[in-house]
């Protein structure tokens, strides 16, 4: 056995069933071993591409995902794309292959080893042949353990050795033990204790308490306290349709209704969620509220820069169990924001349609939004952008339906779409993608990888025909506003060309169609949706504006 197939062979056993990357000298041998074992790998137009696909499987099957590159300029290709999936925290292995060992003459060398650390990217190195299992080992017991990326990097003369076979190999997961973490009783009562002096108590559920799958904990402790429910961004919309408490988004892309709400909150307890600048305003949505705080960390500072009055090191379900068992001991029940008077504020349209403004042939992106949440089935997975039209779905989208937001990380557009295709790998269903006419353009050729797979994604390209961040910052500090204006083709054609289906949009009725005929038989499409610069979205009104409306 050749090393190369020695470290195919213990990938396969750590689970990997599909791979997103390149081919080049330096994995080629690899590949080919992968695929005699029955993996199926994504032959992707560009490295950084396969990562953002990796990064969108491993959010979406809940477990590393890979890539694979050659050496050299197939690494460093990885380098935006590496840094999203590190601020997302994205357990994923990229298999990279290296020139001949030492050989730093070589056309395509690169110190890959200090590249990974600028790239906040673990690093293991296959030195030797006779350790190929126990670098595959390592890399995948470091990504799952450190939820992080690593880079596995393995000389391509190396791979060429031959390998000893010394018996089963041990995959990461069974050298893994992640005990329950019980809470501190007296932290417990604690928190009890600010719960019941309470009389508007607001639980923020964030990515940790969605990934520990505690909605049923959360839901019973906003019974028995009253409590308004909020997310995190990276939470959007979870658990809405099971309460008729839940304000949406606390923060910058809170609605007017959910801000006002918040303000009133005494006690606000955070399940899962780092309570970041963006999630708190700074600390000024909360002005007069206690923390509590449940989170897996040793210990958390808010984005006020304050630590929770009560912080509880508890895994999301444990913790949560306790603190409403100790309140049910203690016989406390707050009637909080369960009221009419609430239930009929949560109900209210967020917006009314009289204020939208189409002009001739464009869209408002927020009547756009509204059709596409109508229409859209809840089953269909949806992933958000970055960028200034990414707002208006972020604060829009109400159906409740599995979301994936990459806002923020690393604020890199164009990964949206590359995180979509890998979901849709990941969980076999089609699913939806909302981006930027810019941010979809950075990565078009993967449309066609797409198409080439038959990934049945749905594209929704908001085009205002700018870079609308920089086209309404611009405006906001006096700059010339045409710099940022970009025409674009019809996306729609564009699409149809590179062999999938399209449309391009410029009225709800069109818009209507071209997702029915999506729905109807879901393949790689692109819908052009041409919108309105005029409309600006409403965290862009506070933080450039300082308006609220």
């Amino acid at each position: 056995m050749k090393v190369y197939e020695a470290l195919a062979a213990a990938f396969v056993e750590e689970g990997t069933t599909d791979v997103f990357g390149m081919m080049g000298d330096a994995n080629m041998f690899w590949m080919n071993a992968l695929a005699q074992r029955g993996v199926r790998q994504y032959e992707v137009r560009h490295e950084g591409s396969g990562l953002g696909m990796a990064d969108g499987w491993a959010r979406a099957a809940g477990r590393p995902g890979v890539v694979t590159t050659t050496s050299g300029p197939g690494v460093s290709q990885l380098a935006t794309s590496m840094l999203v999936a590190s601020r997302a925290r994205t357990p994923l292995v990229a298999f990279c292959g290296e020139t001949a060992w030492g050989d730093q003459t070589a056309a395509q060398y690169l110190d890959q080893g200090r590249f990974a650390a600028a790239i906040e990217c673990g690093f293991v190195h296959l030195s030797r042949g006779d350790l190929a299992e126990e670098v595959v080992q390592k890399a995948f017991y470091l990504a799952r353990t450190e939820s992080r990326p690593i880079m596995l990097s393995a000389p391509m003369d190396i791979q060429q050795h031959e390998y000893e076979d010394n018996g089963p190999y041990v995959p990461s997961t069974q050298l893994i033990d992640r005990p329950r973490l019980l809470p501190d009783p007296s932290r417990i009562e604690r928190a009890r204790d600010i719960v019941a002096a309470s009389k508007h108590v607001v639980i923020i559920a964030g990515r940790g308490a969605r990934g520990s799958d505690a909605g049923e904990q959360i839901l019973r402790l906003q019974k028995r306290t009253g409590a308004m429910l909020a997310t995190t961004l990276q939470a959007k919309n979870w658990l809405y349709g099971d309460t008729d408490y839940h304000v949406g988004i606390s923060g910058l892309f809170g609605s007017r209704v959910a801000m006002e709400l918040l303000q009133e909150a005494d006690c606000v307890i955070a399940v899962g969620a780092s309570l970041n600048s963006y999630t708190t305003e700074h600390g000024y949505l909360f002005p007069e509220a206690k923390y509590i705080q449940i989170d897996t960390a040793p210990n958390l500072v808010m984005g006020n820069g304050a630590v929770a009055d009560c912080y509880i090191q508890a895994d999301a379900n444990t913790g949560l169990a306790e603190l409403t068992a100790s309140l049910e001991r203690e016989s406390v029940t707050i009637e909080g924001f369960h009221t009419q008077e609430v239930r009929r504020r949560l109900t209210a349209p967020l917006i009314d349609p009289s204020e939208f403004r189409s002009q001739p042939d464009l869209l408002d992106p927020r009547e756009a939004i509204v059709v596409l949440d109508a229409e859209l089935p809840p089953e269909l997975d949806l992933v958000l952008g970055s960028g200034h039209q990414t707002d208006f779905g972020t604060m829009l989208f109400q159906r409740s339906r599995e979301i994936t937001s990459n806002y923020g990380m690393f604020g890199a557009i164009g990964q949206a779409p590359l995180i979509t295709i890998g979901s849709i790998v990941a969980s076999g269903r089609p699913a939806f993608v909302v981006e930027g006419d810019a941010s979809f353009l950075m990565h078009l050729s993967e449309f066609e990888t797409a198409v080439r797979y038959g990934i049945p994604i749905l594209v929704v390209v908001m085009n205002d025909q700018a870079l609308g961040a920089e086209y309404h910052k611009s405006r906001a500090k006096g700059l010339d506003v045409d710099l940022a204006v970009i025409p674009t083709p019809e996306l729609g054609r564009v699409a149809q060309s590179l062999g999938g289906d399209g449309a391009t949009v410029r009225t709800t009725d069109e818009l209507r169609a071209a997702l029915a005929e999506y729905v109807r038989q879901p393949r790689p499409t692109v819908i052009d949706v041409r919108i309105t610069r005029d409309v600006l979205s409403v965290p862009y009104r506070r933080l450039w504006f300082g308006e609220d409306v």
